[in-house]
Parts: C-alpha cells; structure tokens; sequence
C-alpha cells in the first residue's frame, strides 16, 4: 500500500515551519521530507520529529546561492570545494535527523561549458558524495528536473539519471523519481515506472498534479492508478507529497482520505 510523506517546503505554509511537523502529523503523516533545513538548527528539527512521531525521510543537500540562482553543484566545474562542503554538511544534518536519504541537485548548467565536461565533473562528485555517504548507510538520490519550473537545469531526463548512477556504480546512489517533473518532460508514466521500478535505481518517488503542481486530485495525472501500478511493483518505500496546496493544506486532503478509504476496503473475490 502507497505511504505518503508531507513535503513540508511545500505543504502547511499557513504555519511556520517548525509548526508544520505536528501540523502534518495530526493529518495523519507518518513521515515528511523537505527541501533546505540548514537555516533551523538540526536539533531542533529533531525534537519537532519526535514530538511529533514523525520518520523524515529525505531532505535536499545545500543548493549554493540560491538566491543568486544556483540549483545544485554537483555539475559545476567550479564550484567542487563548496560541493565537497555541502555534502558533508548534509551528512551532519542527516545523522541527527537519522534520514536515510538526501537529494544532491545538479545544478544550472553554464552556457560556456560543454554539456560532456559537466557529465564528467558530476559523476566525479557523486562517486565522491557517495563514498562520504556510504559508511553513515545514507542513500544519494539524484532527481530529474523539468526545464519550465527550472530552466537550465543539467539533469531532465529518467535515462540520463540511470545511465549517471550505472557508471558510477555506488550502491547507494539512486534516482528521485519525481512524477510531476516526468510528465511534463516525457509522460508515459506507467512505462516509466515499469520500466525503471524493477531495477532497484528509484529510491523515492514524488507526486504532484500536472501542470499546476497543486494536489495530486487535480490535473491530468491518474494517481489512484499509477498508485496500483507502484503496489503492483512492489514498491515499499515513501511517495513524497512535493505539491502546493489551493488554499489551506488540510483542506485540500481529501485525495489522501480517498485513497485511505479505497485501501481500507477488503479486495471482493467473486465466485466463477
């Protein structure tokens, strides 16, 4: 059965941040991600979690300067000791939050370097990243990105993110599967599950509705049935909540409790 996990970069923005763990939680989560948690201190996130009786698992290592428009280092020829730094910060963060998992973004590739040289340099720091993650049991997932919400951004595409993680070949390095971003850059989204569940490289799928990233109830996504599709596959971990919600978060539920109800109601077997 599909798990869910509040994104709270996103969702119950109507609270202040640390507020929304027992927002979330009193909703019915079980678990939450987020994006970028480095302005609150890691402790303090912590006792939100307990208190809240909350798993986080997954959250985004430092972006750079994302106010200056960086998205990620882990491409940027330039930028390899910041890399280095973020990551070691995200496993800091990581050990007291004990989160599994952490999103290395890839950032905007620069229009005077080739798009090769930019693959090289990212394989070099996710084999990196990996390492440092390896021994604390932290997965790395990569996610592909569409260009309308973030434009210039290196990585777009589920074969480009499989073929990365094949050739560097670190166990713990995976892709983020985001089905909003998928749909809009190449749709076919069964396929895309069939195709890619099986080989054990997704380690987090995300939702949210097409196009306007609203609740996974609106749009031109089927959810309810790509959700049978991700129980047919045996898929057992979280499905994050990456949307922003109409109005107030709560409200706006009502696709949760559907498919609560639609779970809780025991399969009819009819005699031949």
């Amino acid at each position: 059965m599909a798990r869910f996990a509040a994104n709270l970069s996103m969702m119950y923005t109507e609270h202040d941040f640390l507020d929304r763990f027992q927002a979330a939680a009193d909703d019915g989560y079980r678990a939450v991600e987020f994006m970028f948690p480095y302005q609150w201190p890691a402790l303090d996130i912590a006792a939100r979690l307990r208190a809240a009786g909350l798993q986080q698992v997954l959250f985004n290592a430092p972006p750079g300067d994302y106010a200056a428009g960086e998205r990620g280092l882990a491409s940027l020829i330039d930028r390899r000791e910041a890399f280095r730094d973020s990551i070691l910060r995200a496993l800091e963060y990581a050990e007291v939050l004990d989160c599994p998992r952490m999103h290395v973004m890839a950032g905007v590739a620069p229009a005077d370097v080739t798009w090769q040289s930019l693959r090289d340099v990212y394989r070099e720091n996710l084999a990196w990243a990996a390492a440092q993650a390896k021994p604390a049991g932290r997965e790395l997932l990569i996610e592909p990105i569409n260009t309308r919400d973030m434009p210039g951004y290196f990585l777009n595409h589920q074969a480009q993110a499989h073929a990365i993680v094949q050739e560097v070949g670190a166990p713990n390095l995976k892709v983020q599967m985001d089905l909003y971003h998928c749909q809009i850059v190449e749709g076919d989204l069964e396929t895309r599950l069939r195709t890619y569940l099986p080989t054990g490289r997704v380690g987090h799928v995300q939702i949210a509705g097409v196009p306007r990233r609203q609740e996974p109830d609106t749009g031109e996504v089927n959810y309810p049935y790509l959700f049978a599709v991700l129980d047919e596959l045996g898929y057992d971990g979280w499905i994050g909540c990456e949307y922003r919600p109409r109005g107030a978060t709560s409200a706006g539920l009502a696709w949760l409790r559907q498919w609560e109800a639609r779970a809780a109601t025991p399969a009819v077997v009819s005699a031949v």
